[in-house]
């Protein structure tokens, strides 16, 4: 099986991130944001869904955190469409509920091409030390965007800000380890267009 990868360099005024994804992967994640919680959210994520995933963002966290969140979710979502390439044999479609102590996330993507994102947390999440948890909507936007799929990520339920941001990037993690599948039935792109 061919080794479906990929390599983002980017540099902006407020960030600079090098990213280097391997869908087939085993789950092993070389992460440094220079934000630990963030840190912590992109190792599990590479964890369950099971790709390699080499990140290193320096960015302006004397100002916040909000651009380095964002633009590795970017540079994240780009690596994503790259690897995939044609898409061709991929199952497309993913979707998974999480657990977290008092909290259940789901999420559910589809790697259609057509970027979009419905996310639904409760109302006045406290953050958790200095990583606000609005930027978890950020960064899941930014992924959305830039992976051009369609991604649907609800909190269901829940108390502890660590507890749901730590179960919506588990769901989304093996949501996209499904969704990115190669499935030996699938002749071609998984869609009636031909073209994703």
């Amino acid at each position: 099986m061919s080794t479906r990868t990929a390599s983002i360099d980017r540099a902006t005024a407020e960030t600079k991130i090098r990213l280097k994804l391997t869908l087939d992967g085993q789950g092993h994640g070389l992460i440094r944001t220079k934000v630990p919680f963030f840190d912590h959210m992109l190792t599990l994520f590479a964890k369950h869904s099971l790709v390699d995933l080499e990140v290193e963002t320096d960015g302006d966290v004397e100002v916040d955190f909000h651009h380095t969140v964002e633009d590795t979710g970017i540079a994240l979502g780009q690596a994503f469409a790259k690897a995939l390439g044609d898409k061709k044999g991929i199952a497309r479609y993913g979707s998974a509920y999480v657990p977290m102590d008092e909290t259940l996330a789901r999420a559910v993507v589809d790697f259609s091409g057509r970027p979009f994102l419905d996310f639904r947390a409760p109302e006045g999440i406290a953050s958790m030390g200095a990583f606000s948890f609005t930027l978890v909507e950020e960064f899941m936007r930014a992924f959305s965007n830039n992976a051009a799929c369609n991604l649907h990520l609800n909190i269901l339920y829940g108390r502890d800000g660590h507890h749901m941001a730590e179960a919506a990037f588990k769901s989304l993690a093996k949501a996209v380890d499904f969704a990115c599948r190669l499935d030996p039935r699938v002749q071609g792109v998984p869609s009636t267009k031909g073209l994703l």
